[in-house]
C-alpha cells in the first residue's frame, strides 16, 4: 500500500502496525502476520459467525491465506484509519473451482500497545460463474453453518469426488440425506454450498451428473431411439426431467445433438 494511502489523522502506531500486517498478508508469511497479534486479540469473523482467540488463530489465518497459485487476494481500496482503528476492503479466492470461493471481505482492526488488538471481519461470498458461461453473478451469501470459504471450497470437490467415483446419481431415488451420509456433511451445508454457492436445487445438480454420465455414453453415431434407453439407466426417473436437462446445459435437443459433427458434440460435451 503506498504511503499516499495514509490519512493524516491517523495514529502514527497504528499506521505502521497495520502497514507491516497488509504486507505480511501479500507476502502470505504467515508467522510475520502472527507476530503482530496482541496476546487478548479477538479476531470476529462474521461470515461464520466465530470468535478466534491467539491459540486458535495460526490455523484459521493458514486456512485463509491464499497457497497456491490460482489463489488471489487483491486489496480493492486503500487503507482508511480513524485514530486506533483501520479499515482494509479485500477480495480473495481460494481453492474450490473457478469463483467459487471468491469473497469480498472489509476488515476493522484496531490497535493496542503496538500490536493488533481485534479485528472485526464482514464477508459476503461471490456466487461466480466462468466467463465463458456468461454475466457474472455478484449476489452476496453469507454461511452460518461454521464453514469458512476455504471449507466450502474442500466441500464442492468432496462432492465432485463422491459423484465422480460412486456414482450415486445412477439411483433414480438419490436424495438428500443419502448424499449427506456418505460424504460425512450435514444437509444444510450441502443445501447452503448448491443453493447459495452454485446457484441450483439438489436435483438440477444430480440430474447434471446424469446428464455428464449419459453423455459419456453416447455412441457418435447412436440413433435418437436408444438414447431414450440410455436416460433411465443414467438414473434420469422420466424423459421430461432429461430432456429439460439436456436444453439447459447443451443448448439443443438431443436429436439436433446426434446429427452434429462429431468433433461439435464433443465440443458441447465438454461445456456441458
Amino acid at each position: 500500500m503506498s504511503s499516499e494511502g495514509l490519512s493524516n489523522s491517523a495514529n502514527c502506531t497504528t499506521a505502521e502496525v497495520v502497514q507491516r500486517y497488509h504486507l505480511a498478508w501479500k507476502a502470505c508469511d504467515l508467522d510475520a502476520v502472527m507476530a503482530l497479534y496482541h496476546p487478548q486479540v479477538e479476531y470476529n469473523d462474521f461470515f461464520q459467525n466465530k470468535l478466534f482467540h491467539l491459540t486458535q488463530l495460526r490455523d484459521y489465518v493458514r486456512s485463509s491465506m491464499p497457497l497456491e497459485p490460482q489463489e488471489v487476494l487483491e486489496h480493492t481500496d486503500r487503507i482508511r484509519f480513524d485514530d486506533d482503528t483501520a479499515f482494509i476492503q479485500y477480495r480473495i479466492t481460494l481453492r474450490g473451482g473457478p469463483g467459487l470461493v471468491s469473497f469480498r471481505s472489509s476488515e476493522a482492526i484496531t490497535v493496542r500497545d503496538g500490536l493488533i488488538w481485534r479485528i472485526n471481519e464482514y464477508a459476503s461470498l461471490i456466487h461466480e460463474q466462468p466467463k465463458s458461461q456468461g454475466k457474472i453473478d455478484s449476489r452476496p451469501a453469507t454461511s452460518r453453518l461454521g464453514l469458512s470459504a476455504r471449507q466450502l471450497g474442500i466441500l464442492a470437490l468432496d462432492l465432485q469426488e463422491y459423484f465422480a467415483t460412486a456414482q450415486p446419481y445412477l439411483d433414480p431415488g438419490l436424495n438428500l440425506q443419502q448424499v449427506a451420509a456418505a460424504t460425512g456433511y450435514s444437509r444444510n451445508q450441502i443445501s447452503y454450498l448448491l443453493n447459495q454457492v452454485l446457484g441450483q436445487s439438489f436435483y438440477r445438480y444430480v440430474n447434471h451428473e446424469r446428464l455428464k454420465h449419459l453423455l459419456v455414453s453416447i455412441s457418435p453415431f447412436q440413433q435418437a431411439a436408444k438414447v431414450d434407453d440410455l436416460v433411465f439407466a443414467a438414473g434420469f426417473n422420466s424423459l421430461s426431467a432429461f430432456y429439460k436437462c439436456f436444453r439447459l446445459h447443451i443448448g439443443i435437443t438431443p436429436k439436433a445433438y446426434l446429427k452434429l459433427p462429431v468433433e461439435q458434440q464433443n465440443a458441447l460435451r465438454t461445456r456441458g
